[in-house]
């Protein structure tokens, strides 16, 4: 499952342990296509990291704290900080590859 943050709870959920965030917005036709790879990587590596994601255009201000200039970007952060991020939409072994090397990190 993917949670989707908003300004108020995106601190708190970021803060403890690994957390992915897909940054996107419904208009991006690379991020509707990384979405159904970031849902399903969310089933198969449930226990591992913690999936979320935050729409750029209703939540601005994060997209900005984060210096988030192209869509889709995903940062892994780990209890707060970011630990891996990546610009653009993969194939779902890149994606889960890139995961994986992060947590090993």
């Amino acid at each position: 499952m993917v949670a989707e943050l908003k300004s108020a709870n995106f601190k708190q959920e970021i803060s403890k342990g690994y957390v992915l965030v897909d940054f996107w917005a419904p208009w991006c036709g690379p991020c509707r296509m990384l979405g159904p790879v970031i849902e399903q990587l969310s089933e198969e590596m449930a226990g591992k990291l913690k999936f979320a994601k935050v729409n750029v255009d209703d939540e601005g201000e994060i997209a900005s704290e984060f210096g988030i200039m192209s869509i889709p970007t995903v940062i892994i952060f780990k209890d707060g900080k970011a630990a891996g991020q990546k610009t653009g939409a993969a194939p779902k072994e890149a994606v889960k590859k890139w995961i994986e090397d992060t947590l090993a990190k």
